[in-house]
């Protein structure tokens, strides 16, 4: 059991329902959806569950809030993948690939394909942070193989200037 009050969007593992994000917060129950028994109240007490993920506790929550909250489980726990716009400037145009020798003939991609196959290695690291995150490994584990994505992410951050909008672009580590 933790004194700990857990926040909406917390993720948490119970041995009868699976995983599951807490949605509401009451005064002596958490609403949590479970992604295969739906929405149950489990107490504040409760101690026999898992806490995966803590999101801190707020004593208001937006609407706003509350969407992107909704998102990121949904993008966690789901295969459907999302469509991403590429920005409007790029719209049509050509990635060319010249090589530094003179004989060796230019490439030209169209910008879309390339993008495409951009937003196809944002998925599947989203999917490998997933599984990881569901492994069975040690927490000591999946920090360490968290770092490694983390840094794949800030490696393709030279990218960004393709998306259209700022919440699809990469994210690496933050300066704290």
């Amino acid at each position: 059991m933790t004194d700990e009050i857990l926040g909406i969007g917390s993720r948490v593992s119970h041995p009868a329902y699976g995983e599951g994000a807490i949605i509401r917060v009451h005064k002596a129950a958490y609403e949590v959806c479970f992604m295969k028994f739906g929405i149950k109240q489990v107490g504040k007490n409760y101690g026999e569950w898992e806490i995966i993920d803590v999101i801190e506790a707020q004593a208001v929550v937006s609407f706003n809030e509350a969407e992107k909250a909704l998102i990121k489980i949904l993008n966690a726990y789901s295969d459907i993948s999302q469509v991403v716009d590429l920005g409007d400037r790029w719209v049509d145009g050509v990635l060319i690939i010249k090589p530094g020798d003179d004989g060796t003939k230019s490439k030209e991609i169209p910008i879309d394909t390339f993008f495409h196959k951009i937003v196809m290695v944002r998925d599947r690291l989203r999917v490998m942070e997933q599984r990881i995150n569901s492994s069975k490994l040690t927490d000591e584990e999946k920090v360490n193989l968290q770092q490694y994505i983390t840094r794949i992410y800030g490696s393709l951050t030279t990218f960004n200037v393709l998306f259209k909008y700022r919440d699809d672009h990469f994210v690496g580590e933050k300066s704290q």
